[in-house]
């Protein structure tokens, strides 16, 4: 009888090695996590395999120990939390164990665990607690710039559409039965849009979308489709991960690269590739910075996910490199803090920064691109930017820096309750065109200019000179909306004539013999109320009358 139930034990723990083998090898591979975990009598053991795979030995007693605890922590796998000893596999191996059995993993309380530049990243697929422990990530010596340090994954794997062969801008339903909600990515390679001017001149992106369905394919049209496919060159289904994941506390200080200024990206940061995430509490700190470096492309970054929430967390601006662009002219390169590549509903709540929101030397802390439902709310931050495009955006509650708001894109635009001191209130990018199609609405706010330099103040700015093609018809909003707004525009220079509400956006358009090659379609309407100035000077339409003239302004 013994004898037997000895056998059974030991062909059940054979079982369950060749399971966590198998699991854990079909996980991420490359920039992602490469992890064996096997379950054998003896000690508790990490190493790294032949392959460069780390190999991770929990005893059966401590497997049932940990299961039973619902919780791991660091220390559990050898890491030392010293500030000097590398504790990246130690750190790994928790969050591949973790994952396996569906365990909670917490840092160890005061620690701090310093991360060198080994090519390895961090799965994280359960909730995770960094609580008050310190991270340290060394930059200067790494062996792969563009691999995530923590990257937060699902279980759930891609897959690709066979059913959809194009799409209509507002399309209600698409024609696919799905296993539950999903995230839908669509290109079309063909079509060429965001087709950039000026300083950084590109050939543009491949048209692109991201939307959310329903397992029946019905479209949240709280995040439409907004362009029209008429073919389609790749589409994958993303599933939705119903169930919230979280991570808290954390205090991170990056040590920044030592690298040639030039655009060589780092991504050694948190990567969040999973929908309904909430990262709470976390802080970002920078240290090292010199008179040269590579520019970051965000220590939070965002993408390919929908439902990310980013709360009570501090966040710090990158110092400005410049290099020379691709017009062959010298050019400060974009180095971020947060980023939101082809992402839905992502908000940043409560959130500020360690320096200066109004020193230059610092650029803007967010890019993003191909989004929708962006959400400031509560925020103290030097900018907010939609690049390639954001489809409805929300500024509340918050005071933006010198950076202010930068965007293009469609649908609403609503800023209330905040304080911009930017050198426009919205500056709609002139290298995609200043297009906005849709609406904005600006409410119970206050503009410093340039916060509070001797500059002619433009509540709308941007330029479009209508001899570029860009990829798209570009629109300045079709109505806008300005109530209770104060502009403190008692610095402004000799000649002052007043805050106008359009930036004269094409200096060459002074009369009807100007010709534009893809016209410019201009705003509509601008509704005012109670609009004052510091100056006592009424707000005007523009410097150019001639290109606002079918501008109609009703109101004060």
């Amino acid at each position: 009888m013994t004898t037997n139930l000895a056998l059974v034990m030991k062909y059940t723990l054979m079982f369950l090695f060749l399971i966590c083998a198998i699991v854990t090898e079909a996980q991420d591979k490359g920039p992602a996590e490469n992890v064996v975990i096997t379950s054998e009598k003896g000690k508790m053991h990490v190493s790294v395999g032949e392959k460069g795979e780390l190999r991770v030995n929990v005893p059966p007693k401590d497997v049932s120990k940990f299961k039973a605890a619902k919780t791991v922590r660091y220390s559990d796998f050898g890491a030392r939390g010293d500030g000097k000893t590398d504790d990246i596999n130690a750190i790994a191996a928790t969050h591949a164990f973790a994952n396996l059995h569906s365990l909670r993993v917490k840092a160890d309380a005061g620690a701090t665990y310093y991360i060198g530049g080994k090519y390895l990243t961090v799965i994280i697929r359960t909730d995770t607690d960094f609580g008050n422990a310190a991270f340290i990530i060394d930059d200067t010596e790494v062996q792969r710039r563009d691999a995530s340090v923590f990257m937060v994954g699902s279980d759930l794997k891609p897959f690709k559409l066979e059913t959809v062969a194009s799409l209509k801008r507002n399309q209600k339903k698409i024609d696919a039965s799905l296993p539950g909600p999903c995230l839908i990515t669509v290109t079309n390679a063909n079509v060429k849009q965001y087709i950039r001017f000026g300083l950084n001149q590109n050939n543009g992106s491949s048209q692109t979308d991201i939307f959310v369905v329903d397992k029946d394919g019905n479209v949240d049209m709280n995040a439409p489709i907004i362009w029209d496919f008429d073919k389609i060159t790749e589409i994958t289904a993303l599933p939705i991960d119903e169930k919230p994941l979280k991570i808290t506390g954390g205090n991170f200080t990056t040590i920044a690269n030592k690298a040639e200024s030039k655009y060589t990206y780092y991504s050694r940061n948190i990567a969040i590739k999973r929908s309904n995430v909430t990262v709470e509490g976390l802080k970002h700190y920078i240290k090292g910075e010199e008179d040269h470096g590579a520019p970051y492309g965000g220590f939070i970054s965002i993408g390919d996910c929908s439902y990310v929430t980013v709360k009570n967390s501090v966040l710090t601006g990158h110092q400005t490199y410049s290099t020379i662009g691709t017009a062959d002219k010298p050019v400060s390169m974009g180095t971020y803090d947060l980023s939101v590549n082809r992402a839905l509903n992502v908000s940043f709540v409560n959130c500020s920064q360690t320096n200066d929101i109004n020193d230059s030397k610092y650029w803007g802390i967010l890019g993003s691109n191909f989004s929708k439902n962006l959400l400031y709310d509560n925020c103290t931050l030097s900018r907010f930017d939609a690049h390639q495009g954001v489809a409805n955006a929300t500024i509340r509650n918050s005071t933006l820096g010198h950076m202010g708001i930068n965007a293009i894109g469609s649908g609403l635009l609503l800023v209330e309750n905040s304080t911009i001191r930017g050198r426009t209130f919205i500056n709609l990018r002139s290298d995609y065109g200043s297009t906005w199609q849709g609406e904005v609405v600006i409410r119970n706010s206050v503009f410093v200019p340039a916060n509070g330099k001797p500059i002619s103040a433009a509540l709308i700015g941007g330029s479009n000179s209508g001899q570029h093609d860009f990829g798209y018809t570009s629109y300045m909003p079709e109505k806008i909306t300005i109530e209770n707004l104060r502009i403190n525009d008692s610095q402004h220079p000799e000649n002052y004539q007043g805050p106008v509400i359009f930036a004269n956006f094409n200096p060459q358009m002074r009369d009807g013999s100007y010709k534009e090659k893809f016209p410019y379609v201009k705003t509509k309407e601008v509704n005012m109320k109670n609009v004052t100035t510091a100056s006592g000077k009424a707000l005007r339409v523009s410097d150019n009358d001639f290109m606002f003239k079918d501008v109609k302004i009703t109101g004060q």
